[in-house]
């Protein structure tokens, strides 16, 4: 088995476990609305990044952060508990921008790209429902 499939198969294991114990064995009420998104490991196996993904402002995804790493030994225990390794990994929670990014992204591309025609059950474009539209295009300008 190579090194590289042996520390993805490491990481998801870990992010499983991780995942596992944050949504259902963690009473801090400071970590709430948090995703696990990816794990990386050392080539050692001694260190994990934990890259999570938090819903809410900053002050809610620092308070989190703060949680989960004052949470590391408890989680560590787990890893230890539910996976075969020589070490368990020191956990490091890193905060995952992506999910964040992303959104902005789609914000901003909603706001400068023309929006599709709604299509009708019947399949043809409907009418569109500014009040140019609604004008009789059968009167006269006189």
């Amino acid at each position: 088995m190579s090194a590289h499939y042996r520390l993805e198969k490491a990481a998801a294991a870990i992010q499983e476990v991780v995942s596992i114990a944050i949504l259902a064995e963690l009473k801090d009420p400071r970590v709430r609305d948090v995703t696990v998104t990816h794990v990386e490991v050392s080539p050692d196996l001694r260190h994990a990044k934990v890259h999570v993904s938090v819903m809410g402002d900053e002050a809610r995804q620092k308070l989190s952060l703060r949680g989960l790493q004052s949470a590391a030994g408890f989680l560590q225990a787990k890893i230890a508990e539910r996976i075969e390794i020589r070490y368990t990994p020191k956990l490091q929670f890193l905060l995952d921008q992506g999910v964040k990014r992303s959104l902005a992204v789609a914000r901003i591309l909603r706001e400068v790209l023309p929006q599709p025609e709604a299509i009708t059950p019947e399949g043809t474009p409907s009418e569109p429902s500014d009040s140019a539209s609604s004008e009789n295009p059968h009167e006269s300008d006189s």
